[in-house]
């Protein structure tokens, strides 16, 4: 197919022998919209790290040193991923958390000239389906 081989095709990804990866969820279902990029750059450092369970033992003063960062910004960061319930924090255990249980950012529901939607649409919705 025209247009879908890889640019530098000896370069093509693949899945590495360890266990890690980023869940497509995050930006289909929208947990990263309104995030800031601290909190971003911390989420993918813990899914990059974490063991198949969502695990990570790294100290605050490890993250600061591989992040660059100052305390405070990585207080807010990990504060802001609490809030949103992206990852769980218990010092000095992070886990990321599934994201089948994290409620998406609202999206605003639309309208047929002020006709009411089926329950049908409404759920249609909800999965990413235009109603």
């Amino acid at each position: 197919m025209r247009g879908r081989e890889p640019i530098v095709p000896q370069r093509r990804r693949r899945i590495p022998p360890q266990f890690s990866w980023v869940d497509h969820r995050l930006v289909r279902e929208g947990h990263v919209q309104g995030r800031s990029a601290s909190a971003l750059a911390l989420y993918l450092f813990l899914e990059t790290v974490a063991d198949a369970e969502g695990m990570s033992w790294y100290s605050d003063a490890a993250l600061c040193r591989q992040l660059s960062w100052s305390a405070p910004q990585l207080q807010s960061a990990r504060a802001e991923l609490l809030q949103t319930e992206l990852i769980a924090y218990r010092k000095p255990l992070y886990q990321v958390l599934d994201l089948s249980a994290v409620i998406a950012p609202a999206v605003p529901m639309p309208r047929r000239g002020g006709e009411a939607l089926s329950v049908g649409d409404i759920l249609k919705h909800m999965m990413g389906g235009a109603p």
